[in-house]
């Protein structure tokens, strides 16, 4: 066999490009913007209504009076919704493994060449900051002699006798994210199973194409 024909018979590796730089400046930015959001409104309320079970005298009510907004201070040794009192620090932990689970899947192993996901976790790490923040006690906020190690809430929502769960401005962004990463879930599964590179990509889960609504432009 001619030497010419056999070099070109070995297969060319892809390489993976790498990350636009306006990726790390757009996720600093966003991510930044929701911790600083976050904090802020904490310490604003806090400091105004006193806490914990501080109400606003100020309510809003919607749909002929079935929903009700006011402010009402509250601490939270758990995680979102509540769930697991207690376990601030376990919580603290996850949420530093998270951190850098984010970071790594952005940037080290490339995934913010989505747009889509670059927003998505941008918001989930300026969220887990925020009740990281928390956690940790730095507010320094202390309720009958105790320093709280626990997360500062205080969006009050009542559906007719339901009272949701009160959440902060870090819950509304991991919520967001959950919901952008299901809605991104969904759109890879309905990339068409003929179009060109799927199959490379179903071998390769690490060039898995990107829907063209989320690809970097």
């Amino acid at each position: 066999m001619d030497k010419s024909t056999e070099k070109q018979s070995v297969p060319v590796k892809q390489v993976t490009p790498a990350v636009p730089r306006n990726r790390y400046a757009l996720f600093l930015v966003i991510a930044v913007g929701a911790l600083v959001a976050d904090l802020a409104s904490k310490q604003l309320v806090f400091s105004g209504l006193g806490y914990p079970g501080g109400i606003s005298a100020w309510t809003q009510t919607y749909l002929n009076d079935w929903i009700t907004f006011r402010f009402f201070t509250s601490f939270n040794e758990g995680a979102l919704w509540g769930m697991g009192q207690g376990y601030s620090f376990l919580f603290a932990g996850l949420s530093v493994l998270a951190a850098v689970g984010i970071c790594c899947w952005l940037f080290l192993f490339r995934a913010a060449h989505s747009l889509w996901l670059t927003v998505t976790l941008a918001l989930v790490m300026g969220g887990t900051l925020g009740n990281l923040y928390d956690r940790l006690g730095w507010h320094g906020y202390e309720v009958a002699g105790r320093k709280m190690f626990a997360v500062r809430d205080f969006l009050a929502f009542t559906f007719g006798n339901y009272h949701y769960p009160i959440f902060n401005i870090a819950d509304v962004c991991l919520v967001t994210g959950a919901i952008m990463l299901a809605i991104y879930s969904i759109m890879l599964d309905l990339v068409p199973a003929h179009q060109p590179g799927t199959a490379q990509a179903n071998a390769n889960p690490a060039q898995s194409p990107v829907p063209s609504t989320t690809t970097a432009s």
